[in-house]
């Protein structure tokens, strides 16, 4: 049975619901039941719309439901897709923008504060800086083919950057720019459930699973520069790292 025969089935199977809802659910349970599997491109809205005497404009509203949730991603110019989860690396140190780069993903941020203050008392202890030293705060939802993936708040020593103006997609690529980028870091990785505020920013239900990577990231000559907080979502992230037998 190819994938147009079990949506059909699954619309078939559904049909109190709205007719948008109802090809949301046959497309949900096509992809729980790997009919259609991550990373596949979905028949194109006209096709779909076609195939099951559906106006577009409820093609398309039940499509945009699934890419809001995360279950499908749009990838410019090339169509509408089965969404990946991430494996990441826990063991090795790269920026979102060079993860998502390295997937074929188009990647851009959305900007919640872009600014230039001064340290925290617990900044001035996790940077090693002196109390009034100035730093530069970034705080952004970091997006891969316009689905919110992450949200991020950074703080970065002054003397690290030309401007908080010198951050653009890449952080990372920034601060490589002045010598600054982090050479290593420690990382800890912990559960979280998202509050309203953050589920909203995401685009995920309140109190959904996420997972939060606090970072400090050291550059070559051991100074600190770098202080991010990430919280990814459960839905879209697995980390991964490899371990050996210590001898």
């Amino acid at each position: 049975m190819n994938s147009y025969e079990k949506i059909g089935e699954y619309l078939s199977a559904d049909s109190a619901a709205p007719l948008y809802l109802r090809l949301q659910r046959a497309i949900r349970r096509a992809i729980d039941e790997n009919v259609w599997e991550p990373n596949d491109a979905l028949p194109a809205e006209r096709e779909l719309a076609a195939r099951f005497a559906l106006s577009r404009v409820t093609v398309r509203k039940a499509i945009d439901g699934l890419v809001d949730e995360g279950v499908l991603t749009r990838r410019h110019g090339a169509g509408t897709f089965v969404a990946g989860r991430v494996e990441k690396s826990f063991a090795k140190l790269s920026s979102f923008t060079e993860d998502m780069r390295a997937r074929g993903r188009t990647v851009r941020s959305e900007w919640l504060n872009r600014s230039q203050g001064t340290v925290t008392p617990q900044e001035s202890l996790m940077l090693g800086l002196s109390p009034g030293s100035p730093v530069y705060r970034f705080h952004r939802i970091r997006f891969a083919d316009d689905t919110p993936m992450a949200l991020e708040y950074s703080t970065i020593p002054a003397f690290c950057l030309r401007s908080a103006n010198a951050v653009k997609t890449s952080l990372y690529a920034a601060l490589e720019e002045t010598g600054c980028r982090p050479t290593r870091a420690l990382q800890r990785l912990r559960a979280v459930n998202f509050t309203a505020e953050q589920a909203e920013l995401l685009g995920t239900p309140a109190g959904a699973a996420g997972l939060l990577i606090e970072r400090r990231g050291f550059a070559r000559d051991g100074r600190t520069v770098e202080i991010t907080q990430s919280y990814y979502r459960g839905d879209a992230y697995d980390f991964v790292a490899e371990l050996s037998l210590s001898t």
